[in-house]
Formats: C-alpha cells, structure tokens, sequence
C-alpha cells in the first residue's frame, strides 16, 4: 500500500469530527423521525369506522364515516364533527407510544 501524503492525512484527520456529526445526526434525528412518521402514515391509513380516536384538539370520539381528507366524529349524542384526516393523534383503543 502507497504511503500517504501529509496533506491528505491532515484532510482526513480534519474532516473525522464532521462525519462523526453526520452519523449522530442521522440515528439520533433523522431515523427516529422517519419512523414516527411512517408509524403515523400507517395510523391514518388504517382507520376504521367505529374506532375510538382522538384528535390533536383533544376531542375525543368515535368514527361514523371516513372521506379521502376528512374524518367525520361522534363527541356526543346527536353532535358530529368533520375534522381533517390529519388532525387525529391516535387511537383511544391502542396505547400511545
């Protein structure tokens, strides 16, 4: 193997703190992120008529129809609510992570 030049030793040895920050950056920002929103993506996926939810509001209710954009809620006898599909925060049956 060719020895290496000083100047290419003093980059490499320059540039190691910047791509140690990388790699924090990436497990400790990047993955844990993409996986609470893939986990949310799935959520809203796969709700169901009849499930209990709550919305990022705190209302607390029960899915009586499903549209593409909107969720239409049950709060209380006779009153339904249309909220956006994304203005859920979970689901009342499952626990919350």
């Amino acid at each position: 193997m060719p020895e290496l030049s000083p100047e290419i030793m003093q980059a490499i040895q320059a540039s190691w703190p910047i791509i140690l920050m990388g790699v924090i950056f990436y497990f400790l920002l990047y993955r844990p992120q993409k996986k609470e929103q893939q986990r949310r993506q799935e959520l809203l996926n796969n709700l169901k008529k009849g499930e209990r939810i709550v919305t990022i509001g705190g209302l607390y209710g029960t899915i009586t129809a499903l549209n593409e954009k909107t969720v239409t809620i049950k709060i209380a006898d006779k009153v339904e609510v249309d909220v956006a599909r994304t203005a859920v925060s979970h689901n009342q049956n499952q626990p919350k992570p």
